[in-house]
């Protein structure tokens, strides 16, 4: 797998880790991940490289997260990863996955950690 940058060019911190790669001319592949949206094995192969659970990649201060009323929600992984699956929008963002670690850009610099 090449590495790639789950993205969405609406986000201001998505396109200033576009820029970061792109300045440390890394060869990678940008997912638009709302046209595009990664499959449940996808995403539960990117949190195992994120070292993360579901929950703690999503964006919880979401208008959807709280209109799906997920708060609190006692839910075991592959359900979440299903929620995520249905509406990306809840996936938090820029992701860089380089194929053998993955890493939320937040702040952007965190790529720096695994180009």
């Amino acid at each position: 797998m090449s590495a790639r940058l789950i993205h969405n060019p609406r986000c201001s911190k998505s396109r200033q880790a576009l820029a970061i790669l792109e300045e440390k001319k890394v060869s990678f592949e940008v997912i638009e991940y709302l046209k595009n949206p990664l499959s449940e094995t996808e995403l539960e192969d990117l949190f195992t490289r994120l070292g993360k659970e579901p929950l703690e990649a999503m964006r919880t201060k979401e208008n959807l997260f709280k209109d799906l009323n997920l708060k609190g929600q006692d839910l075991d992984r592959k359900e979440w990863i299903k929620i995520i699956a249905k509406n990306p929008i809840l996936l938090e963002r820029p992701i860089f996955d380089n194929g053998n670690q993955a890493v939320i850009g937040r702040p952007p610099e965190e790529l720096l950690r695994i180009i």
